[in-house]
């Protein structure tokens, strides 16, 4: 067994050049022997990429089949309630996610997004079969799923008009977070007939103030946020 001049590592008796530092490997006394053969195949083989449309079929094969068997199954056996539409507004809702991903790439983000919120409501809409009263969605699940759907078109709106930042994002980030919160708990107070006043979204309404306050400051100050940047790689 011989060794590497330059590295030091351990070489095969059929290697011609270390695998690691690539140095020739030169045995003046084995010259005029017979060279064996490799242990490594000479041909560099790489696995196939599975192509995108292939992936498309499977994915759609598999919902397909997923919400059609457990809607045979709730109509033929287990009929005492539609608990299949909850599988099937699942299995709607995981195709429209990866729907951009797998058949569209250049599909608009803000479609994307108006997609998955129209996907989300449809879902919440098949739950209704399943209670006694569909109150709750049009007062309740509706209104949050719309106004969560506008706060994440914020985001593709503002960066296809301005030009946006990883710490401007952020700071949009958490300028959204305390609205949705505020937003929520009023609608929820609403609906179950509850005194109009903020509770538990003050707490997260005074840390993201906070949050934001620090972010503008780092914005404003021009060494202060080439000194984020460097420090967090931005």
């Amino acid at each position: 067994m011989s060794y590497c001049v330059n590295c030091g590592v351990e070489l095969e008796a059929s290697l011609r050049e270390c695998p690691l530092c690539h140095t020739p490997v030169i045995n003046p006394r084995e010259q005029n022997q017979e060279i064996p053969p490799s242990p490594y195949p000479a041909d560099m083989g790489q696995v196939e990429v599975v192509k995108r449309k292939d992936l498309g079929i499977l994915v759609t094969v598999v919902l397909t089949a997923t919400a059609a068997t457990c809607f045979l199954l709730n109509i033929l056996v287990f009929n005492s309630s539609l608990w299949s539409l909850l599988v099937i507004g699942c299995c709607l809702c995981l195709f429209v996610f990866a729907f951009p991903a797998i058949f569209y790439s250049k599909m608009p983000v803000w479609l994307t997004l108006l997609a998955d919120g129209a996907s989300v409501a449809v879902y919440l809409f098949l739950i209704t079969f399943m209670t006694r009263s569909d109150a709750w969605f049009r007062q309740l699940g509706l209104p949050i799923t719309i106004f969560l759907t506008l706060c994440a078109e914020v985001f593709p709106l503002l960066s296809r008009f301005l030009s946006f930042t990883v710490l401007s994002y952020a700071l949009c980030l958490f300028i959204e977070i305390p609205a949705f919160c505020v937003a929520l708990e009023l609608r929820i107070r609403h609906f179950a007939g509850q005194p109009i006043r903020i509770v538990w979204s003050a707490v997260v309404l005074t840390v993201c103030v906070i949050i934001d306050i620090a972010l503008i400051t780092i914005l404003a100050k021009k060494r202060l946020r080439n000194e984020v940047r460097r420090r967090l790689h931005f």
